[in-house]
């Protein structure tokens, strides 16, 4: 399995446990044991480094903890396709990277439109983010009914969606800086890189200066979570030997065993054994071990907790009423449901009009615009940047509303839309059309 299949079929399958994560927050809230939820991430929570000592709820705790794991597996699979996948060329990124803008900027315009001069303007960002193990599960979901060229374009569009929205976060969503924190986070930063010249494998000394690292950064004003991208992008993808290295090595390390299993020496055969593990091992880069091994946690543990401590929202009669004719409830739907297809859409068809890009193999306009729908699910980084944007719970609890309300629309018209478009033709039909009309031509 490719790469990106792997990390599709984690998402998608982890996309269920984070919707029962966040039904369970619902249903949570509005039980006689509401008070257990709120009391839960109240909780207070401390740490100290010595350097730096950090008290925070343990709501807090997950948004800027837990979910720099999160961010740190997004910025691994986005240093793979900037490395080796559909981000890897300025061509083959054009269309997803083009697209991914104008699903951005198509629903933060929405947003502004209806909350322009008001104190709830800055929550701009919160729309712009599509949810890739939603997005994901969604076309798993539909099958053989979503041409899988098409599936690869959503997802590096949602991989290019992630980039934007990290971005959006460290620039916009930044606090008062503090020069000394930023200090002490480069000169940890400095000596990862310096190890990392160096040769050191051992993954001990990365996991204790990264904690030091995203301490830092919690300090510092910037969000945490940017540390778990940074430090991403400082994971290796290239492995340790090359394909030359390793044959030579390998064969010198099996005439070894091969000599000491003759002689009945079991302490050199145990070392050899340990040193064809370690060279096994080294074939496999940093960032594809990392990621195999992070992806499965994140997806149905960190996430779905993630969910669970922010999707809870108290619903009444009055509470909805309220939040269908707030700005920012409106802002957040309508820039989900109908920015992000009509963005994507947009850019899309002007790249591939303009001879910059092309459309992915066995698809149609009409299916981008599918695609584009279903980018409208909105949850993760949705939520993470709600939470970002309102220190008032009433606009937070709106924010959120607009999010669940516009993710399940999208999803549905989504579905809806792709499942009644004709059948994809598969690679064989498609070669047999154009020798049949060439055929005809003739």
């Amino acid at each position: 399995m490719q790469p990106a299949q792997r990390f599709a079929a984690i998402e998608a399958s982890g996309g269920i446990v984070l919707l029962i994560g966040a039904i369970i927050a619902l249903i949570w809230v509005n039980s006689p044991w509401d008070h257990s939820y709120y009391s839960l991430w109240e909780t207070e929570l401390a740490l100290d480094l010595h350097l730096f000592k950090i008290e925070q709820h343990l709501g807090h705790a997950v948004n800027d903890g837990l979910m720099v794991l999160f961010f740190f597996v997004v910025g691994l699979e986005i240093k793979r396709e900037l490395v080796s996948g559909e981000l890897s060329s300025p061509r083959r990124a054009i269309l997803p990277v083009a697209a991914a803008l104008g699903g951005m900027l198509g629903p933060a315009l929405i947003y502004t439109a209806f909350n322009a001069g008001r104190e709830t303007s800055h929550g701009w960002g919160i729309p712009m983010a599509t949810d890739i193990a939603f997005a994901v599960g969604v076309l798993t979901l539909l099958g053989k009914r979503v041409p899988t060229p098409l599936k690869v374009f959503l997802l590096a569009l949602a991989v290019a969606d992630d980039l934007g929205g990290i971005i959006v976060i460290a620039v916009f969503y930044t606090e008062s800086l503090s020069l000394e924190a930023i200090g002490w986070a480069l000169l940890v930063l400095l000596i990862i890189l310096v190890i990392n010249r160096g040769g050191v494998r051992a993954i001990g000394p990365y996991v204790f200066l990264g904690v030091l690292f995203w301490a830092a950064m919690l300090k510092s004003g910037i969000h945490a979570t940017i540390a778990g991208v940074i430090l991403a992008m400082l994971t290796p993808s290239r492995p340790y030997y090359s394909s030359a290295d390793y044959d030579a090595t390998m064969e010198r390390l099996q005439a070894e065993y091969a000599l000491a299993r003759a002689d009945g020496d079991h302490d050199r055969m145990q070392e050899a054994l340990a040193q064809m593990e370690d060279l096994v091992s080294g074939m496999e880069s940093p960032l594809d071990r990392l990621e195999h091994r992070l992806a499965p946690w994140t997806a149905y543990l960190i996430v779905p907790i993630f969910s669970l401590a922010n999707a809870g929202v108290a619903v009444s009669g009055e509470m909805l009423r309220t939040a269908f004719s707030s700005p920012v409830t409106l802002g957040v739907a309508f820039g989900l449901v109908f920015g992000k297809p009509i963005g994507i859409f947009l850019t899309s068809w002007i790249c591939v009009r303009l001879g910059l890009a092309q459309l992915p193999a066995n698809t149609n306009f009409r299916q981008v615009l599918g695609a584009g729908m279903i980018g409208g699910v909105g949850f993760t980084v949705a939520l993470f940047i709600a939470g970002l944007s309102f220190d008032n719970p009433a606009h937070l609890d709106e924010a959120k509303i607009g999010i669940l309300a516009a993710s399940i629309m999208a999803g549905l018209l989504g579905s809806a839309y792709l499942l009644l478009l004709p059948a994809p033709k598969s690679a064989d039909e498609g070669l047999e059309t154009a020798r049949s009309a060439a055929a005809s031509r003739t």
